[in-house]
C-alpha cells in the first residue's frame, strides 16, 4: 500500500481503465495534467492523499454515467461540490471522485423569488447573481463554499436570525440515483428523500441542482467588526445573552475569540494579543443598525470599530481572509443551550492555551442562533436539527505545515473535552469534523430522526457508496 493508504497502479494498468468513454467531461488520474490542481480542496490535509480518479462532470449526464458505473463495480464515490468540507471528505485517497466544480449555472426569477443553482456554485457567485435583482438566498459567511455541501448540512450564515438556515428556503432538489436515475425531491415528489437532503448530508444521493426561495435585501446593509482587548472578552461575551434575547430579527451576531492579526485598523500593541471581535450584521433601517451596533460596542471600551454601512457582497465576503482556501485546517464544534459563564471562561480558557506559531489563525467563533432559525420550523420538519440551541462554538484554526498537525488536533480535541459539558448532543455538521459513530447518532436531535434517516439511506443508498462523509449507514432490512 502506498503512504495514503492507496494501491499504486502502473502507467500501463491505470485506475478504472475501463471508466465509460462517453463521459464528456475530464478525467484525471494521478501523474496527468492537471490533477493535482484538481485535487485542492478546502482543507489542505487532503495534499497528503491521492484519489484514484477524478471525474469532472460536465452535466448531470456525466453524474448518472458514472454513478452507473460506480453501482455496476460496488464502488464508492466521493462528491466535490465547493471542496469545503472541514473533514477534506471530497478528495480521499483512492477514491472515485465525482468532481461537480465546473457545474455552475445559476438562474434568479425575480418575479417568484426563486433561484436555482447547480451543485458547484459557490456563495460568493450566489450572492452576486441574487444581488443583481436585489434578492438573497440566506446561505453561508465565506465566499468560497460550495452551495451543496452548505445546504445538505443545514446552512447557517448573518441571515438566519431573520430568514432561517438555508435548508429552510430549500425547496426542491434534482438528485441522481446511486444507479444512475434521475430524480426530484421537494414537498410533494419523494418527501422522505426531501426531507433527509436538509440536513443529512451526502448520504442520500449526488444532488446535481437546488432551488431556492429568495428574500428581498440590499445592497445596503450595516455591518463590521467591533474589537475588544481580550481583558474584557469574558465581561462582553457574559453580556450578549441578554442582549441579543431582546435583539430584532434584523441583527445577526457572530464573534470571534483569536489572536489579533497585525491589521492598520488595530493599534499596534494589539498585535498578536488575544481579542475578543462582535460582528454584527443589520440588514434592517439605518437608523435602527446605527442605534443598536452603538449598544454593543458599549459592552466594553473597543480598540477598533469598522461597522457602518456597506453592501450586501463586502459584508458576506468580509471573513474569506480567515478561510484561506487549500491550507491545512481542523473543526470542532457544537451547539449551547446557553451561553454561561462557566462555557465563557472555558473557551477564553482553551484558546489561550491554543497553538498560535507565526503564520496560522486560531479562533473560536461563537454564533448567536434564535429568531427565525430558533423559532419558525418545528424541529422534525427536516434532518437538520437546531433544537434547544442558542449558541453555538466552533474552533477555527488555519496551519501550513503537516508537523503542526498533531499539535492543532490535540487542542482541538481538548477543547472539544472541554466544552462536553456545555454542549447539546445535536450539532450542525457543516463546522465540525465527525467525532465518532456515538456522536453523529446525536446530531440529528432525537434517535427516531436518525432511525428515519437510516431506512430513508436504506432506500437510496442500500450499499452506502457515498459513505465518503459524515456517514449513516443504511438501517438494516426488516
Amino acid at each position: 500500500m502506498s503512504p495514503t493508504g492507496s494501491t499504486p497502479t502502473s502507467p500501463a494498468s491505470p485506475a478504472h481503465a475501463d471508466f465509460p468513454a462517453d463521459f464528456r467531461g475530464a478525467v484525471l488520474r494521478p501523474g496527468q495534467d492537471g490533477y493535482d490542481q484538481a485535487r485542492v480542496v478546502f482543507n489542505g490535509r487532503t495534499a497528503d492523499t491521492r484519489p484514484a480518479l477524478i471525474a469532472r462532470c460536465a452535466d448531470e449526464e456525466d453524474v448518472a454515467t458514472a454513478l452507473r458505473y460506480a453501482s455496476a463495480r460496488d464502488l464508492p464515490v466521493a462528491v466535490r461540490g465547493g471542496g469545503h468540507g472541514s473533514d477534506g471528505h471530497a478528495m480521499p485517497g483512492g477514491a472515485l471522485v465525482l468532481d461537480l466544480s465546473g457545474m455552475r449555472e445559476i438562474s434568479v426569477d425575480p418575479d417568484t423569488r426563486t433561484v436555482r443553482a447547480q451543485a458547484g456554485v459557490l456563495l460568493g457567485e450566489l450572492d452576486a447573481a441574487t444581488q443583481e435583482h436585489g434578492l438573497v438566498v440566506p446561505s453561508g459567511t465565506v465566499t468560497s463554499t460550495g452551495v451543496a455541501g452548505l445546504t445538505l448540512g443545514g446552512g447557517i450564515g448573518h441571515l438566519m436570525r431573520r430568514f432561517g438556515a438555508t435548508v429552510d428556503n430549500l425547496l426542491a432538489c434534482d438528485m441522481i440515483t446511486v444507479d444512475g436515475r434521475k430524480v426530484r425531491a421537494d414537498e410533494k415528489e419523494n418527501p422522505d428523500l426531501f426531507w433527509a437532503l436538509r440536513g443529512g448530508g451526502g448520504n442520500f444521493g449526488v444532488v446535481t441542482a437546488f432551488e431556492y426561495r429568495a428574500h428581498p435585501l440590499g445592497p445596503d446593509v450595516v455591518s463590521g467588526q467591533i474589537v475588544f482587548p481580550g481583558d474584557q472578552a469574558a465581561a462582553v461575551l457574559a453580556q450578549l445573552p441578554a442582549f441579543m434575547a431582546d435583539a430584532p430579527r434584523k441583527l445577526g451576531l457572530a464573534t470571534a475569540l483569536t489572536f489579533a492579526p497585525p491589521l492598520p485598523t488595530l493599534p499596534e500593541e494589539a498585535h498578536g494579543k488575544l481579542v475578543l471581535i462582535l460582528i454584527p450584521v443589520h440588514t434592517g433601517d439605518f437608523a435602527d443598525a446605527e442605534e443598536i451596533t452603538g449598544r454593543l460596542a458599549a459592552l466594553g471600551t473597543p480598540v477598533a470599530n469598522t461597522v457602518r454601512r456597506t453592501t450586501w457582497l463586502q459584508t458576506n465576503s468580509m471573513l474569506d481572509a480567515t478561510a484561506p482556501y487549500g491550507l491545512r485546517t481542523g473543526a470542532r464544534g457544537g451547539y449551547l443551550a446557553s451561553l454561561t459563564t462557566s462555557a465563557i471562561e472555558t473557551l477564553v480558557e482553551r484558546v489561550t492555551a491554543s497553538p498560535n506559531p507565526p503564520g496560522t489563525i486560531t479562533a473560536v467563533n461563537i454564533w448567536s442562533l434564535g429568531g427565525a432559525i430558533s423559532e419558525d420550523v418545528d424541529e422534525d420538519a427536516t434532518a437538520f436539527s437546531r433544537a434547544d440551541a442558542t449558541w453555538l462554538w466552533e474552533t477555527a484554526t488555519v496551519w501550513t505545515e503537516p508537523e503542526q498537525d498533531g499539535p492543532f488536533d490535540a487542542w482541538a480535541d481538548a477543547t472539544a473535552l472541554a466544552m462536553r459539558p456545555h454542549t447539546l448532543p445535536n450539532a450542525y455538521i457543516n463546522l465540525t469534523e465527525d467525532q465518532g459513530e456515538a456522536w453523529l447518532r446525536g446530531v440529528y436531535g432525537s434517535e427516531a430522526k436518525y432511525r428515519r434517516l437510516a431506512e430513508i439511506k436504506a432506500v437510496w443508498d442500500p450499499r452506502n457508496l457515498l459513505r465518503h462523509n459524515k456517514n449513516i449507514a443504511p438501517a438494516p432490512s426488516a
